[in-house]
């Protein structure tokens, strides 16, 4: 487990379904970075392994892994946002393509392989993320080695085909008492209701939605917002 972990306010999510080919898939990256995002998560649900191995290498070409202290250096700490930041990337479900991509680490849900095999397949020095939709799922996430914890869907979301029930803000506060790992709230999220979100205890918003739309200034405008 990486110690000292620091998230950044934004974690911004890269889904396919939005931007399907690798073009504007790249486009979009850059403009999220331009606008200040320092983490970037890859969600690919297509289920198309060739695709997805050569889009997550084409981000890590972008921004190389070598040029990454963060990751390099095992401190897991991500600067704050601005033109030279570099970028850690995050592989959604798949450990195997995390490692084929050479990404700075996995983000796994309650269907993928558990926390630990994960751990055991990416090794120590690259980060782990657990989503969870409810306190028993989070207390067990949180006796892992995972770096951080997600929480959510907080508000209605229509990224995924069959959500989970809705924790709102209440399920926020809650999971923030139940553990003292960096915490990541997702579901819903935009602009209008992110500090909502951050002051009932998440270090980081999940965004996927509310950063389609002209994507850097959008991007720029939730790091406003959140402080």
């Amino acid at each position: 487990m990486i110690q000292s972990m620091m998230l950044p306010r934004l974690y911004a999510i890269i889904d396919v379904s939005f931007s399907p080919d690798t073009d504007r898939l790249v486009a979009f990256a850059r403009e999220l970075t331009g606008g200040g995002c320092t983490l970037l998560q890859y969600r690919n649900k297509s289920g198309n392994v060739r695709v997805m191995l050569e889009q997550a290498r084409e981000l890590r070409r972008i921004f190389p892994q070598d040029q990454n202290p963060h990751f390099s250096q095992k401190q897991g700490e991500v600067g704050h946002p601005g033109a030279d930041t570099l970028v850690t990337l995050i592989m959604n479900d798949r450990a195997d393509l995390c490692l084929a991509a050479e990404f700075d680490g996995v983000h796994v849900g309650q269907d993928d392989l558990p926390p630990e095999s994960v751990r055991a397949i990416i090794g120590p020095e690259r980060w782990l993320g657990v989503s969870t939709h409810n306190p028993e799922q989070l207390r067990e996430a949180d006796l892992t080695s995972a770096d951080y914890l997600a929480i959510g869907p907080v508000f209605s979301t229509s990224s995924k085909e069959k959500p989970d029930p809705v924790v709102g803000l209440e399920g926020v506060r809650r999971a923030r008492a139940l553990t003292r790992k960096p915490l990541v709230a997702i579901g819903g999220i935009t602009r209008a209701n992110a500090a909502s979100v951050v002051e009932a205890g998440a270090d980081s918003v999940a965004v996927i939605s509310d950063l389609l739309r002209e994507p850097g200034k959008s991007a720029e405008e939730f790091f406003r917002i959140l402080g």
